[in-house]
C-alpha cells in the first residue's frame, strides 16, 4: 500500500505554535522532508525519523521525494513553514499528483492531506497588535516565480480597495531595495506617507523584534528575508505601541 503524504504546516516553527494535528501527523509519519532551514527547526522534537531536505530552489526536488517516499510504502510528513497552502507546497503536490496517480499503484488524491497552520500574516499581526482585523491581502514581493509587473498591479488594486496589506518576502540578497519600491508604488496610488504600518522579524522563534512605523519611514527600513510587513489601511491608527485597523464600532 502506497503511503500517506501529509502536507503539514508547522507554523514558525515553535512547538508551541504548532497545531497539534501538525505534530501528531510528524510524530506518526516515517520520514521528514522539507527545505532545510525549516527541518532544522523540528528534528530534534523527532530525533529517530528519517530525513530529507534540500535547499532552496529545489521545491520540486523535495516534491518528488515525496511521491517517492510514499510509493515505498513509508508515511511522509513534508512540512512547509506557516502554512502549507500560503505560499507552501500544497499546490505543487497537487499539480504533480495526476503524474504520479498513473505510476503508483493505490495512490490518489486521498493519499495526499493537507494540515493547516499558523501562516505569518497570523502570527505576526498578534505581535503587532490588531493589523489585519478588517478587509485585507497578502501580497508576495518575491518575483521569482511572479512577474514585477503583476506584483506592482496588486499593491496597486490593495491600495485602490483600501485594504490592510501584508508584505511576504520583502527583502532578500538579490532584492534589497523591493520594499522601497513596493512603498513607492503604493504612495504613488494614493496612500498617505503617514500611514500606519509595522514589521516583525523572526515571529515565533529567537530573536522575535517587532517595529510600528508610517509608510513614509518604511521606505527606509532595512529588513530580511525573515520579515514580515503589515500595511494598515487608511483608518488604521497606532494605539499604545500597537498597529490597530479599526472593525468600525463606535466607541
Amino acid at each position: 500500500m502506497a503511503g500517506i503524504i501529509y502536507i503539514i504546516g508547522m507554523g514558525p516553527g515553535d512547538r508551541r505554535m504548532m497545531t497539534e494535528e501538525a505534530y501528531s501527523c510528524m510524530e506518526k509519519s516515517d520520514v521528514i522532508v522539507g527545505y532545510t532551514v525549516y527541518v532544522d527547526l523540528v528534528k530534534s522534537y523527532f530525533p529517530d525519523k528519517e530525513i530529507f531536505t534540500t535547499p532552496m530552489t529545489q521545491e520540486l526536488e523535495r516534491c518528488r521525494a515525496c511521491f517517492d517516499f510514499a510509493a515505498a510504502e513509508k508515511n511522509v510528513a513534508f512540512i512547509c513553514s506557516g502554512d502549507a497552502g500560503v505560499y507552501g507546497m500544497a499546490a505543487p503536490m497537487f499539480e504533480l499528483l495526476p503524474e504520479y496517480e498513473k505510476s503508483m499503484q493505490d495512490f490518489s488524491e486521498d493519499n495526499i492531506v493537507v494540515i493547516p497552520g499558523v501562516t505569518a500574516a497570523i502570527s505576526g499581526a498578534a505581535v503587532l497588535g490588531a493589523p489585519i482585523n478588517h478587509d485585507f491581502c497578502v501580497i508576495s514581493l518575491s518575483d521569482l516565480l511572479t512577474p514585477w509587473e503583476v506584483i506592482e498591479n496588486r499593491l496597486r488594486a490593495a491600495i485602490a480597495g483600501d485594504f490592510a496589506i501584508v508584505l511576504y518576502n520583502p527583502s532578500s540578497k538579490k532584492r534589497k531595495d523591493y520594499l522601497k519600491k513596493a512603498c513607492e508604488i503604493m504612495l504613488d496610488a494614493g496612500a498617505k506617507k503617514d500611514r500606519a504600518c509595522g514589521y516583525v522579524e523572526n515571529i515565533g522563534r529567537v530573536g522575535t523584534n517587532s517595529t510600528v512605523l508610517s509608510l513614509e519611514e518604511l521606505q527606509e527600513a532595512q529588513v530580511n528575508m525573515f520579515t514580515t510587513v503589515f500595511i494598515g489601511n487608511s483608518k488604521s491608527e497606532i494605539i499604545n505601541g500597537k498597529l490597530v485597523t479599526k472593525r468600525g464600532y463606535q466607541i
